[in-house]
């Protein structure tokens, strides 16, 4: 049964405990008068979604319940709240999956992704994307062109991560910069910076495709931290003087530990990824003396509008990172391959609405190899 075209039940990818997800019918969402109800088309595995579906916990945040994983998302809208202007069904979309309450006094100052209040899309215990549709406040979907595809749209969300970083590590154009870790995040992290305009764009991971990935996105180097140390590495492409900015993006004690010390003087260096314990060593006296900033990284904050401009202008194209395409059905299977096939894949999408073919066919004509 259906009303105005939407149904009343759907399918959803429940995990109900660690490894365990199960194809279930559940309800479709009701909209309050200020949200939009979204078809999902495209949604990508995020390394978030791994630590829950292998670990049950990220920190303070821990699967107490049967939840839904999921939450870098694009769709379609398919209602719109009474209150809600500006949006109409059919509309293509891209999804910010953290509503904020917009009171606080983080929301007040733009700063809204320090909001205490946030309801963020697959952090415990509120439930994501690998489902048909979703139901989200109207001011957190953008209008996507026809020229972006769902993917892309969907990976606007990792890219904020970048853009958010270069905006508080002031990333200028011509700017040389290091990105430790070619994950995900790293990659479109590579992609932001390219961007603004970073002219030397020096990285560093041990999976050769990452690293090539990495070139296509726009990396002027590549360091295999097999094979090379990446503190020489950088002095060797800079001249000994060190990069202006670093970005640490593996959630690794080492590859943070590098990233400081790759900084010239006065550097700036962002801690993106988050390592599995709380407390790591770092050089204080090269801090000091070299008057280095740290900036921690919590998401983003006002990036989608600008990342669609950006990847609409062709300035980044994530959607080359996209390796394996699988169904609703196939949610266990893809988050499976994400997990332990990581030399092989970088980013996994499930569509959770029918696209699965077309996908495979798009995607088969330009795989990513290593060269």
């Amino acid at each position: 049964m259906t009303t105005n075209g939407v149904p009343q039940t759907m399918k959803a990818a429940v995990m109900h405990h660690i490894r365990d997800i199960r194809i279930e019918e559940v309800p479709v969402p009701v909209i309050a008068p200020d949200e939009v109800l979204v078809k999902v088309m495209a949604v990508g595995i995020c390394g978030s979604d791994l630590h829950y579906y292998s670990h049950g916990r990220i920190g303070k945040y821990v699967v107490e319940k049967p939840m839904i994983l999921g939450h870098e998302c694009s769709g379609d809208i398919a209602a719109v709240g009474s209150e809600v202007s500006g949006l109409q069904v059919g509309d293509r979309v891209a999804v910010e999956p953290g509503v904020t309450c917009g009171q606080c006094e983080a929301c007040k100052e733009g700063r809204y992704n320090l909001c205490p209040d946030v309801q963020f899309l697959a952090t415990p215990p509120v439930d994501g994307a690998f489902v048909q549709y979703i139901k989200i406040r109207a001011d957190f979907v953008f209008p996507i062109p026809d020229s972006l595809s769902y993917e892309a749209a969907a990976l606007v969300e990792p890219f904020s991560v970048g853009i958010h970083a270069a905006a508080r590590t002031s990333l200028q154009p011509g700017s040389s910069i290091a990105i430790m870790g070619m994950g995900p995040v790293g990659l479109t992290a590579v992609a932001a910076a390219k961007a603004y305009g970073a002219s030397t764009i020096i990285v560093s991971d041990m999976e050769p495709l990452r690293l090539e990935a990495a070139r296509r996105m726009g990396a002027t180097h590549t360091i295999n931290v097999k094979e090379q140390d990446p503190l020489e590495a950088v002095q060797q492409a800079t001249n000994g003087k060190g990069v202006d900015v670093a970005w640490e993006t593996a959630g690794n004690p080492k590859a943070l530990q590098a990233a400081l010390g790759s900084l010239r003087r006065g550097g700036k260096m962002a801690i993106v990824g988050l390592p599995p314990q709380n407390d790591i060593p770092l050089n204080v006296p090269f801090i000091a003396d070299n008057e280095v900033d740290i900036y921690g990284i919590f998401r983003y904050a006002n990036t989608y509008p600008k990342a669609i401009r950006f990847l609409d202008a062709g300035l980044a194209d994530v959607q080359a990172l996209v390796t394996d395409q699988y169904s609703l059905e196939q949610t266990g299977e893809a988050m499976e391959r994400a997990l332990n096939y990581k030399s092989e894949c970088l980013k996994v999408v499930v569509y959770p609405n029918g696209l699965l073919a077309a996908a495979q066919t798009a995607y088969a004509k330009t795989p990513v190899t290593v060269e």
